[in-house]
């Protein structure tokens, strides 16, 4: 029977890698954001990765659509190095990820074309500091969405 529910149960998953920079201060209250810019000025509080490998609008039309029900679970694990935080959220109807330059993660229910989770438990400020002193040292971030 478990065998059985569990081949019913269909994870879509999306991968990025992206670096940190001096100027990361992971400050912002309410948005996180990962960036296919190559430079960050000290105004991008809310930036925790810059020269990211892909965009919302590199993800699979699978991972889109779960991600477009507002009852999916959206799970982001942040790693650099030993050290990994989680972040979960919503998907919402509203969606789009046609967005080829960044992907923001929001703790209220604002949707634009860059946004790929709302309702998230983590915004940038939340962000364990141990990892945002390595990000500022400008090393690699690897990124993995999950929907369930």
């Amino acid at each position: 029977m478990l065998s059985l529910l569990l081949s019913l149960i269909v994870i879509f998953a999306e991968n990025l890698i992206a670096y940190g920079n001096l100027n990361i201060s992971a400050k912002h209250p309410s948005t996180l954001e990962i960036t296919k810019d190559s430079y960050l000025t000290p105004s991008g509080d809310c930036i925790v990765g810059i020269s990211s490998n892909r965009s919302p609008c590199d993800f699979s039309s699978d991972f889109i659509t779960a991600c477009q029900n507002e009852d999916s679970e959206i799970i982001a694990k942040l790693t650099i190095g030993p050290h990994t935080q989680f972040i979960s959220g919503r998907g919402h109807p509203d969606l789009t990820f046609k967005n080829a330059h960044s992907a923001v993660i929001r703790t209220s229910d604002y949707v634009d074309d860059r946004t790929i989770m709302v309702h998230s438990d983590t915004a940038a400020k939340n962000i364990d500091r141990t990892i945002i002193g390595i990000l500022q040292n400008g090393h690699q971030l690897s990124i993995s969405l999950t929907v369930l």
